[in-house]
């Protein structure tokens, strides 16, 4: 099915809203702890959208285990590897969220993973290699273990939802932030300190870091990207994705100031490089099955 007009405009909307996401979360970052962060993004996103959509009857456990996966672990992990990072580092190590979902697609559903999109997947992993290997980053290696590590993770949640067939969009990112909400919060009380000191002295940054997150970049970037995603083909959603490091990269180096050097510029370029032939042979694929 080819993207209407309305969907085309819709998914490229996706990159914009989570690419000035990581921009905002960088600078909330320095007010809330991570996972705390991420707990009032999803309690706001939650009670925003359970009010509009009911409940997925019989489908809580499920919904349960995928909010545990690919918000609260994942977000844990990305959010917390961020802290340490620049949004423009981080925003190119998330893109191995697409070679990791095509690994997870040959192993799950036995896709055929093909020369190309293995080429692709090489390609990305030494563009991370670079970046690892700057002399910028060697004492934030652990931050990129991170963020590479929600990036995986993220590509398991999105197989356990192309699963789902019984559910919207809105409806799917409704119940799942009414689990992640309370899953993190309780993460984060474990984890994580200082949490009425962030409150008390959080800013208009910080408080608007959190409505942006929770509003714009759940309850409205997830409620489309689970629509085009269920609507069409993976191979023709992912695509869009290519463009989120540099609405990111743009957001960053006029709302942080940040200026990525050379290293995290060739190595991002190369894993986009590599995340484009992953995709692109997937199109390529499809068209000659």
């Amino acid at each position: 099915m080819r993207l209407t007009i309305k969907d085309f405009g819709l998914a490229l909307s996706v990159p914009v809203i989570w690419g000035m996401g990581f921009t905002f979360a960088k600078a909330g970052l320095n007010e809330f702890p991570p996972i705390f962060l991420m707990s009032l993004r999803f309690t706001l996103s939650a009670l925003m959208l359970c009010w509009f959509f009911p409940p997925p009857v019989g489908q809580f456990k499920v919904i349960f285990l995928l909010a545990l996966v690919s918000a609260t672990i994942q977000y844990g992990l990305t959010f917390t590897g961020l802290k340490g990072l620049d949004a423009s580092t981080a925003v190119f190590l998330v893109q191995l969220e697409v070679p990791f979902g095509a690994l997870l697609a040959s192993i799950i559903f036995k896709d055929n993973l093909g020369w190309l999109r293995a080429l692709g997947m090489a390609v990305a992993f030494f563009g991370v290699g670079l970046i690892a290997g700057a002399p910028s980053i060697r004492n934030q290696l652990f931050s990129v273990f991170l963020v590479v590590s929600g990036a995986l993770t993220w590509s398991l949640g999105q197989v356990m939802i192309k699963k789902m067939t019984s559910i919207t969009g809105f409806q799917l990112i409704a119940w799942l932030s009414f689990f992640a909400g309370p899953q993190m919060f309780i993460s984060s009380l474990l984890i994580e300190s200082g949490h009425l000191e962030s409150i008390k002295n959080a800013t208009i940054v910080g408080w608007g870091t959190v409505i942006y997150l929770g509003v714009i970049m759940t309850a409205v970037g997830y409620g489309i990207w689970y629509h085009i995603l269920k609507k069409y083909d993976v191979n023709q959603a992912m695509p869009f994705l290519l463009l989120l490091p540099v609405s990111s990269i743009i957001g960053a180096v006029i709302f942080l100031g940040e200026r990525p050097n050379l290293s995290t510029m060739l190595g991002g370029s190369i894993i986009v490089i590599g995340v484009a032939i992953i995709v692109f042979a997937g199109q390529w694929m499809a068209s000659i099955e």
